[in-house]
């Protein structure tokens, strides 16, 4: 069993010796950090066996024309996706969130389902809205959108009417009996 997560700052420190510096911030009381792409799944699964049991939620920001670079962007130009990674602690009840940020024309970072489970399908969602691709992932396939489905609707370049693929969607007709 992994052992409770130390301290904030405790925390943040262990991270710098080991990654060396990384981007840091604390907002009423939430920390969160930024791993390098590269080297995002040897840091989370650093976090992992360090008390982070607990993968609460997988998501992910399109940046396409944002007027200012969100923490993480700062120095660096053209990543578009950021991916978020909401980690706690069940023992300790420690929260860390967790970005990483990856850019066109093929965004693919490795997938966390062998560190945590529940993974699975927040990545799929992930996959299918965004279209990130999660390598080593056991089961990459639509959870929203039909599997005809071509696009990733909630890319921001993404036409808010769609493309014309609403023959796609089948209609659910209800028989009154």
């Amino acid at each position: 069993m992994p052992f409770p997560p130390p301290a904030v700052d405790d925390m943040l420190a262990a991270l710098a010796d080991r990654f060396g510096s990384l981007e840091t911030s604390v907002f009423r009381g939430q920390t969160r950090v930024v791993a390098p792409e590269t080297r995002s799944f040897e840091l989370l699964e650093f976090l992992a066996g360090r008390g982070f049991d607990l993968l609460v939620d997988v998501s992910c920001v399109d940046y396409l024309d944002y007027r200012e670079p969100p923490m993480g962007m700062r120095g660096g130009k053209g990543r578009r996706y950021g991916l978020v990674y909401l980690l706690a602690s069940t023992a300790t009840n420690q929260r860390l969130t967790v970005r990483v940020f990856v850019d066109d024309p093929a965004p693919t970072v490795p997938s966390v389902v062998p560190l945590w489970e529940a993974a699975n399908w927040l990545e799929r969602e992930v996959w299918d809205l965004f279209g990130i691709r999660f390598a080593g992932h056991p089961d990459l396939r639509r959870l929203v959108m039909p599997d005809e489905f071509a696009a990733h609707p909630l890319r921001k370049d993404y036409p808010l009417q769609g493309r014309g693929e609403r023959h796609n969607f089948p209609v659910i007709t209800r028989h009154e009996s």
